[in-house]
């Protein structure tokens, strides 16, 4: 629903208001020729001008009834004027908002067959409240699903995924069918709601799409595909690159998780660590890097306020950026950080007396750290921060940044004699010795560890790299494996 030529206007985003090529609708309908789809009854939940429809009709002579639902009349005008729907009786528009829709009124058989198609609005709730838009559903817990506490107000959450919800919860009873067009991501959120609720699949696929070519904007996307029945439970998903593409690989769940590559974390699974003695942890999180972060120039401490700033050296630390690590800059650094804490939620009145000067600091610039918007940081010592503990000060690290998609390790000694320090987006393995330090190095940088975090990742996802993920690796079972195959 995406193709933009101009600035899009706030009703076209608020309403998702970005149409699906009807080449791309008619390719849709094909695949699902090939998946030997032949509904009774066709739904479009949001069907704009209605390009999905003109190319369902087209292509499912067999389909008694073709519906299409949407909010804006102007649109159904449009649909009206474009494609005279007087000459096909199946087709019948409703103008109705999705959020407060009826879906029993369309009373439809249970022994009827459904296709729910389409493309749902591709924005979020944080984008709709930068614009001020409305187009949401209400806020409530009824899904009683974390990876939608959006609904609560809690969280960032993609519209889509409230209305796909809303569809599958709908059609998982019934012989029905879902193609929707989504964000890849979205896609496995679905899947994820589907298995935690124990919900009803015969079958799930997605095909990737060319967003790009097709809506004018650089996300992956996807053609997502499930088919319901009353009985199934079938908790995976067939992965094709395109809409022609015959090869494919499966993702789907071992042991409660979903997994990248099924196939290669099987004859990998041995090395799967259900509880790891060693933690990754993600470096501090302070939300205040304006006072909080320096940098060094010609000998001389600069916040990021552009302010002078002398402070004593028992509470700085060299930091190191995730982007730092990636690209291997690590052995020394002109960036500073301020850890006023050797543990969460340790008192910090002490630094008065320690180091003074830090304190004064830290006092003239409480507005910018009282400000901080996080809730983590309420009932907390003065100047808190997180992401610290006993493995922050050890002096080896094992690094990688979560927001590079590539599996890079790095092997980070102390800089100036004092131990390095990461931002949020790096996460870490801590030693006390080096000798430690390098066989882990040894063994992550494995051609099997490579293998193995590989068929975990999905690699389309903002931070793709997740201490979860890192940690269901056992070292010591891939030291034996390593040891046995040499």
């Amino acid at each position: 629903m995406i193709q933009v030529k101009k600035q899009p206007t706030k009703i076209k985003i608020e309403y998702g208001d970005f149409q699906t090529p009807v080449e791309l609708a008619e390719q849709i309908c094909r695949k699902l020729i090939r998946h030997h789809i032949s509904p009774d009854v066709i739904i479009e939940p949001t069907c704009g001008i209605g390009n999905f429809i003109q190319a369902s009709a087209h292509s499912f002579k067999s389909a008694r009834s073709i519906i299409g639902i949407e909010i804006n009349q102007n649109y159904i005008k449009e649909f009206e004027q474009n494609y005279q729907v007087s000459q096909d009786k199946r087709i019948l528009i409703k103008q109705a908002d999705f959020f407060y829709f009826d879906w029993k009124s369309l009373e439809i058989g249970l022994d009827e067959s459904i296709l729910v198609i389409g493309n749902f609005p591709w924005i979020t709730n944080s984008q709709q409240g930068v614009i001020g838009g409305k187009n949401l559903p209400e806020k409530n817990n009824s899904f009683n699903y974390s990876g939608i506490d959006a609904i609560t107000g809690k969280s960032n959450f993609d519209i889509s995924e409230w209305m796909l919800i809303r569809m599958i919860q709908w059609l998982h009873n019934r012989n029905a069918c879902l193609a929707m067009l989504c964000k890849t991501s979205i896609s496995r959120k679905l899947l994820n709601y589907i298995a935690a609720q124990k919900l009803n699949l015969s079958y799930c696929s997605t095909d990737k799409i060319d967003a790009k070519k097709h809506f004018g904007v650089a996300v992956d996307a996807c053609l997502l595909f499930c088919q319901f029945d009353p009985t199934s439970r079938n908790y995976f998903c067939d992965v094709f690159s395109s809409l022609e593409s015959k090869n494919h690989h499966r993702i789907g769940y071992q042991d409660s998780f979903l997994v990248n590559d099924s196939v290669t974390f099987h004859k990998l699974k041995d090395l799967y660590n259900l509880k790891p003695e060693q933690k990754w942890r993600s470096g501090i999180k302070h939300d205040c890097s304006s006072v909080m972060e320096l940098q060094k120039i010609d000998n001389t401490l600069v916040n990021g306020l552009g302010e002078v700033v002398k402070l004593e050296e028992t509470f700085l630390f060299p930091l190191l950026k995730g982007s730092d690590v990636a690209h291997n800059r690590i052995e020394m650094t002109n960036r500073y950080v301020i850890v006023p804490q050797r543990f969460v939620g340790e008192p910090t009145e002490f630094i008065k007396d320690v180091a003074p000067k830090t304190w004064h600091y830290l006092e003239e610039h409480a507005e910018y750290l009282n400000a901080r918007k996080s809730k983590i940081y309420q009932n907390n010592p003065r100047f808190s921060i997180f992401g610290v503990g006993s493995y922050t000060f050890l002096p080896w690290k094992i690094a990688i940044c979560g927001l590079y998609k590539q599996l890079t390790f790095r092997l980070i000694g102390n800089i100036d004699q004092k131990p390095t320090i990461f931002d949020d987006t790096v996460y870490f393995l801590s030693f006390a010795d080096k000798q430690a330090a390098d066989q882990a190095f040894h063994l992550l940088t494995s051609s099997m560890a490579i293998e193995f975090y590989s068929s975990l990742i999905f690699w389309d996802e903002k931070r793709p790299i997740k201490t979860s993920i890192l940690n269901s690796l056992n070292l010591d079972a891939l030291a034996e494996k390593l040891s046995t195959a040499s």
